[in-house]
């Protein structure tokens, strides 16, 4: 008999959510890579990262994952093991974020993931996968977040310019924060951890407001001009106010919704102003897109990333999820696979 090609029989490990009658219980298991989807790409996994996403679907959350047992993980950096597509070969190191990977797809919580080729990109050259995996989708949602507010003030950059970035201590608002910061621009961060100050200013944070000054220095339906620009990640009331506090021409991009699916505004702020309220998906956007913000994360927009992650394994996770669900996540967890 022909032998079945190594990767076929090969094992390895993975963070198992699985529903029972008292909820989603979480454990590590051994896998079979014959236990992977179908897809033109075989990546031995790295490192990957822990989202808001990955914490809901690992609780089995409703309308997050819908066939269980199921392996988080929405993000990946590793290694092209296996490929059908010429694009790739054998050894390229890759980043895999968004599109079904983690929600459906197996994810990232797995020491191997099989995907469709066109959810991969190469590594750019100045990005090292531990880099990549700690900014993960937050950071890339960071990075989309303020190109759509370059692109909409004409690519006029940031410098010398006013910012106020609310969630600032999570994933993606501590990045928005760094980043800002090294473009030039004056940040207020917006937080409801009073006891982060110091890791906010060690970020580039000029100014840190509580949500309750925030409601204190803005008024509705539109009250005096503060910021150029703003990055939420909560909605609600914070971004009923961030909209209420724009200068004329300034915008919002946002991207989450911690506080809620749902705000109030009026139409003020549009029409005699001329802001704009920007949304931000990082999940089915182009591939393209993707990895223009990767390269500028290895160029242009490089950042000092030591300071941001905890780095965990696998066994490490469950606490971790558990830490990001009750609100209580400080900047990015990494998950090291290596």
């Amino acid at each position: 008999n022909k032998q079945r090609p190594f990767y076929i029989m090969k094992t390895f490990k993975a963070l198992e959510s699985t529903k029972t009658d008292q909820g989603n219980t979480l454990s590590i298991i051994e896998k079979s890579i014959d236990d992977l989807p179908e897809g033109e790409i075989l990546i031995k996994v790295n490192y990957s990262s822990l989202n808001y996403k990955d914490a809901l679907s690992a609780s089995g959350a409703p309308g997050v994952t819908r066939n269980y047992p199921h392996t988080p993980g929405i993000d990946a950096a590793g290694i092209v093991e296996q490929t059908t597509d010429s694009k790739f070969k054998e050894g390229d190191s890759v980043i895999v974020t968004g599109y079904d990977l983690g929600m459906n797809t197996a994810g990232g919580f797995g020491e191997y993931i099989r995907v469709p080729s066109s959810w991969v990109i190469n590594l750019p050259k100045g990005l090292t996968e531990k880099d990549s995996m700690i900014l993960g989708t937050a950071g890339l949602t960071a990075g989309l977040s303020i190109q759509a507010l370059d692109d909409f003030n004409s690519n006029d950059g940031f410098d010398g310019s006013s910012s106020v970035v609310s969630g600032s201590t999570g994933g993606v608002g501590s990045v928005a924060v760094m980043l800002l910061s090294k473009l030039g621009s004056t940040v207020t961060a917006v937080t409801g951890k009073n006891n982060q100050k110091e890791l906010l200013e060690a970020l580039g944070a000029s100014e840190i407001i509580s949500r309750e000054e925030l409601s204190e220095l803005s008024r509705t339906p539109i009250g005096k001009t503060i910021w150029d620009f703003g990055v939420d990640v909560v909605s609600g009331n914070i971004l009923t106010l961030l909209l209420a506090s724009l200068k004329p021409g300034g915008a919002v991009a946002c991207s989450g919704l911690v506080g809620g699916p749902s705000f109030e505004s009026s139409i003020f702020p549009f029409i005699l102003r001329g802001n704009a309220l920007l949304g931000i998906d990082s999940v089915e956007i182009p591939l393209q897109k993707k990895l223009q913000v990767w390269e500028n994360f290895a160029s242009n927009w490089k950042l000092d990333l030591s300071s941001l992650a905890k780095e965990v394994s696998l066994e490490d996770l469950e606490n971790e999820i558990s830490t990001i669900l009750a609100g209580g996540q400080v900047g990015r967890v990494l998950v090291n696979l290596s």
